[in-house]
């Protein structure tokens, strides 16, 4: 997917999709929306790209998003700095590099804020001893080019991991530094700074909240983690057992005692908050002891299902995430009739797309 990086005209488009998301959400009459803008190039920590050969040459490519036609790629403005750094020394390093280059088809990054990349190079063949020791010489050359990075190797149902395959993030969160292990390949919020933003924003609509906190789609423990500090505890729920590895890490990283993980879909955890199955990976969790006032859901883009909708409304407060206002929308019409809008709020996730994260917190209606 092609992005087209104009910082001369940020402003308008994201005044367009504040406009657009006021008038999705009229029916409902939310309050005032906020608006929380993205830094207009150099936002994104992560991106991909497909790897063109054309004799000696080798070069980065991606496809236009209409037309469908490649097209070559020097440097990409709405990757972080780090990445714009590393594309064309990487580049450099594997042209005349047969071992790396061969059947060689992607290259993806993934960095942080705090200046950690990890480099995944993915290929068309399995890759053996020679693979092995030219990447440690290829990290050698980066390095002595400024450029520290952690290099991964895949092909098919094979990983060579060089050094580790996550960076550690630090984002400043309402004053308080929080510690974050972002895997390779699995989801992590892809604008640092407005992740910032987003869980400053819950903190804030959830300050002075009582009793204990239930999140479904933790991932990594994104969520949880930032808003621990504003309950008793934190219950929370995710099915990757990747993300849920992440999640225990950062609990661990960041010395937080009163937070829970569970491995489990949401679905599942509906089924047995109304006890329509029993599950060995609850045992020695006593559900009922915790008091969740509050619930906070950050689905993928096909929302909740009909059961988890019905579970949240049982809940006096919901604070909803959504990167697709059209199934927030959907959910609404269910969530509406016992919840209102209390705070509403539009994340510039990803700038100069149609793509928008929209925020609400929804409170029992009287």
């Amino acid at each position: 997917m092609s992005t087209q990086v104009t910082p001369h005209s940020y402003q308008t488009q994201l005044d367009e999709k504040a406009a657009r998301l006021e008038q999705t959400f009229a029916p409902f009459s939310p309050p005032r929306l906020e608006v929380f803008a993205s830094e207009p190039e150099h936002y994104r920590m992560r991106a991909e790209f497909r790897v063109w050969h054309e004799g000696d040459d080798l070069y980065y490519i991606m496809f236009d998003q209409a037309s469908r036609e490649k097209y070559r790629v020097e440097q990409f403005p709405a990757a972080s700095r780090l990445i714009n750094t590393a594309m064309p020394l990487l580049l450099e390093a594997l042209k005349p590099n047969p071992v790396l280059r061969r059947k060689l088809f992607q290259v993806d990054f993934l960095s942080s804020l705090s200046n950690e990349l990890v480099i995944s190079l993915l290929y068309h063949r399995q890759l053996g001893e020679d693979w092995q020791a030219e990447v440690q010489h290829l990290r050698a050359r980066l390095k002595e080019q400024g450029i520290s990075a952690h290099i991964i190797g895949r092909a098919k149902k094979q990983k060579l991991v060089h050094d580790c395959d996550y960076v550690v993030e630090r984002l400043n969160v309402a004053g308080k530094e929080l510690i974050y292990q972002q895997v390779e390949n699995s989801f992590t919020q892809p604008n640092g700074r407005m992740n910032e933003h987003m869980l400053a924003w819950a903190l804030d609509v959830t300050q002075g909240a009582s009793g204990d906190l239930l999140e479904l789609y933790c991932g990594n423990g994104n969520f949880s983690l930032a808003l621990a500090r504003n309950f008793r505890r934190v219950l929370a729920t995710e099915i990757s057992s990747s993300s849920v590895k992440s999640a225990q890490y950062n609990i661990a990283e960041n010395a937080i005692d009163n937070v829970t993980i569970l491995r489990m879909s949401a679905e599942e955890f509906t089924q047995a908050m109304r006890g329509v199955r029993e599950f060995r990976r609850l045992k020695g969790v006593d559900l009922q002891s915790y008091e969740c006032n509050t619930i906070l859901v950050d689905p993928p883009r096909a929302g909740l299902d009909e059961d988890t909708v019905k579970l949240v409304q049982d809940y006096d407060n919901i604070v909803y995430i959504s990167c697709n206002p059209d199934t927030l929308r959907q959910n609404l019409d269910t969530l509406g009739q016992t919840h209102h809008i209390s705070r509403f709020a539009l994340f510039d996730q990803f700038p100069y797309t149609h793509h928008m994260e929209a925020g609400v917190y929804l409170t029992r209606r009287k």
